[in-house]
């Protein structure tokens, strides 16, 4: 404890004596490896949790109920709905009846009746408009036209990537409409019936399973597919804010709707691809702050260094008069460590109080996503700490090759 106390002592006095632009760059330089780490890392990562977010915010929601594998709907659809309203943490939910549809448009303009029009195949959803804009708030994703009001009848909701307007791109898999705007008329084919429809608002959101779908107010869409039963295919479920979905989850299943429908919670629906994605950009970031984290422990490094080797008669002196080696080498460590400290506080501050609070306001707007930052308590400890042993190691290592050196040739300076 004394050769500690009096390595303070001996660090204290060299950081008082330093000079004062060569400390503010050291931190500064400290600070913007620690940055490089918390925040390269997080954004890599925040550009796929905003997919994620978006996902479950305009469709999933907290709770997805489906369909079980050998099942086309859930059976006994409004006891489902009745239990779930009727758990105290549910806060909305929106029941959907999903089908085929195949949309065309300027179909009265073909010369004859076997031509390939203007169409796309895609999913037609029946939603009950107000239910579905509690959960996913999907009017607000309307630019242009307006949202559907529950009495609408042969009125449409049309998703971005239909149209080639907003998704040029077409392939097989990926055709779109080449001539449709809010108003025109088009034809729709469900199973065997046709109906021409107006196409009432156009919908763009992040997330493709929404954009690329055609929405019918419900009760409508089930005359046509014939789903007179209100047996519906998926339910999307919100929880009270603060609400665990696996105690929701637990109460569903102990009400036995396990046995009508698959349950999940939006961490069991998210596809393996995304949550492979995340941990894959993760990686990435760890390389590229890795790369910081080493050119600031080289920083450290040449710094103490050379503060050693201009202190030599210094250091001399100090074992002359009986300081022992190890007292010299706590000095330089501890050195190294005030630079750390500094500078990850410094970068702490900036992270939580200035960063992720702007980056909460102001997503970064990526096609499929809004990204943000991503840097828990947890995951930014663990980079403070290896932060902090780079630089214990890198200021270790230049005072121990100085120390070593004879006494009497330190102090002599030869």
């Amino acid at each position: 404890m004394q050769a500690v106390s009096l390595g303070f002592y001996l660090a204290y006095r060299q950081l008082k004596r330093s000079s004062k632009w060569t400390t503010t760059l050291i931190v500064f330089v400290m600070t913007l490896t620690f940055l490089n780490l918390v925040v390269i890392s997080g954004i890599l990562v925040g550009l796929i949790q905003g997919a994620s977010d978006a996902v479950k915010s305009q469709y999933m929601g907290d709770l997805f109920i489906s369909t079980l594998n050998d099942k086309k709907y859930i059976e006994n659809t409004p006891a489902v709905v009745e239990t779930i309203q009727n758990l105290p943490w549910t806060e909305a939910l929106s029941t959907r009846y999903n089908g085929s549809i195949t949309l065309e448009a300027n179909y009265k303009n073909k010369v004859k009746p076997t031509d390939k029009g203007d169409s796309v195949s895609t999913v037609v959803t029946g939603i009950d408009p107000q239910d579905e804009d509690a959960v996913t708030n999907l009017g607000s994703m309307i630019i242009e036209g307006e949202y559907l009001n529950p009495d609408d009848y042969d009125k449409i909701l049309v998703g971005s990537l239909l149209l080639r307007r907003y998704f040029d791109f077409d392939s097989a898999g990926f055709s779109t409409l080449k001539n449709a705007e809010v108003g025109d008329r088009v034809r729709v084919t469900i199973g065997s019936t046709q109906r021409e429809v107006t196409i009432k608002g156009i919908i763009k959101t992040k997330t493709d399973e929404v954009s690329r779908k055609v929405f019918f107010v419900d009760s409508q869409l089930r005359g046509l597919i014939g789903r007179e039963d209100n047996n519906g295919t998926e339910i999307a479920v919100t929880l009270k804010p603060g609400t665990d979905p696996k105690i929701a989850k637990e109460a569903l299943a102990k009400a036995g709707i396990t046995e009508l429908a698959k349950v999940q919670t939006f961490e069991d629906a998210e596809p393996k691809f995304v949550k492979d994605l995340k941990n894959t950009f993760s990686l990435l970031g760890n390389i590229i702050g890795s790369i910081g984290l080493a050119v600031a422990s080289i920083t450290i490094f040449i710094v103490i260094f050379i503060n050693a080797i201009t202190r030599r008669k210094f250091i001399g002196i100090l074992k002359g008069i009986g300081i022992r080696s190890n007292v010299i080498e706590y000095a330089y460590v501890i050195q190294s460590i005030f630079y750390a400290a500094i500078g990850t506080i410094i970068g702490m501050l900036i992270v939580f109080f200035i960063l992720k609070p702007f980056f909460v306001a102001h997503p970064i707007n990526f096609p499929f996503s809004d990204g943000i930052l991503v840097a828990t308590p947890l995951g930014t400890t663990i980079r403070a700490g290896l932060l902090f042993l780079a630089t214990l190691i890198a200021g270790y290592i230049p005072a121990k090759i100085v120390v070593r050196q004879n006494t009497l040739d330190a102090i002599l300076g030869r």
